[in-house]
């Protein structure tokens, strides 16, 4: 009996140093543990923060840029619209440059030309004017004339040689009297001689050349009914251009001949001497 007492009072020493280093050991562990969760608190708490701050950031960066991309359509926007707003007024500029252009070649063309001074070509006798209308002359401020010829001449610069076309017989017929009427007789001409270019440079064989000997008889027809027109010259100078692309080159020489010996003194003069220069090379 002595010896089992002896033996737990022993043992009992030893347990109660074990349950002190266990107990320690706990106390230890527990310690580091929380430490650990300490700074994986903080860790995350560093990282939630850093997301907020990304998201703050990428938001003002989408803010400027969708700002910016707003500003910038505006601008584009604005200047669209002045380049708009500044075609729109060079088209009406040169639509009022021509008009002045036309008006002040008919007065240095009144001026410069001698009376009787445009007769006929010597293969066929001289024309007369086309007399007025039956039911009497018109007046040369006819209401509507002048806007119908601003018209035309515009569809004209525009390119739309058909509707011109249109346009000008339309006002040669309406206003027979007008002093315009031999110039829309001539930009019936001028229409068809671009047609017939265009569809030349499209390689359009067959078109260009109709429209080309619709070009010459327009041209004619301005000699023919208004031989004392300004545009004569212009006219029969036209004509001869027209015929030189038609593979007409004897026509077009007698053309430049009856116009460098009866217009001598016009503008087209000199480009009809070269003209005949090249043509007899």
């Amino acid at each position: 009996m002595r010896s089992a007492v002896t033996k737990g009072s022993l043992w009992l020493p030893l347990v109660v140093s074990i349950a002190i280093a266990v107990g320690g050991c706990a106390g230890t562990l527990d310690e580091t543990t929380q430490q650990e969760m300490a700074q994986l608190r903080k860790d995350v708490d560093a990282l939630n923060l850093a997301v907020h701050r990304g998201r703050g950031e990428s938001d003002t960066t989408l803010t400027q840029m969708e700002r910016r991309s707003r500003e910038q359509s505006a601008e584009n926007a604005r200047q669209m619209a002045a380049m708009h707003t500044r075609l729109e007024s060079l088209s009406a500029e040169l639509n009022r440059l021509s008009a002045r252009v036309d008006e002040l070649s008919q007065r240095l063309d009144s001026q410069s030309r001698p009376p009787g001074g445009s007769g006929g070509p010597s293969s066929r006798p001289t024309p007369a004017p086309t007399p007025p209308p039956s039911g009497g002359s018109r007046s040369s401020t006819e209401p509507g004339a002048e806007e119908s010829y601003k018209a035309a001449y515009a569809d004209f610069t525009k390119g739309n040689y058909t509707l011109a076309v249109a346009e000008f017989r339309e006002f040669v017929r309406q206003h027979p009297d007008s002093p315009r009427v031999d110039s829309a007789q001539y930009w019936s001409g001028e229409s068809y001689f671009s047609m017939g270019r265009a569809a030349a440079a499209a390689g359009q064989s067959e078109r260009s050349r109709e429209a080309l000997e619709r070009s010459v008889q327009e041209f004619r027809k301005v000699f023919v009914n208004y031989p004392g027109g300004r545009q004569v010259p212009t006219a029969l100078y036209k004509e001869a251009l027209a015929l030189v692309e038609l593979k007409q080159t004897k026509v077009a020489q007698a053309r430049l001949q009856y116009l460098v010996d009866n217009f001598p003194q016009s503008e087209e003069a000199p480009l009809a001497r070269e003209r005949l220069k090249s043509l007899g090379e």
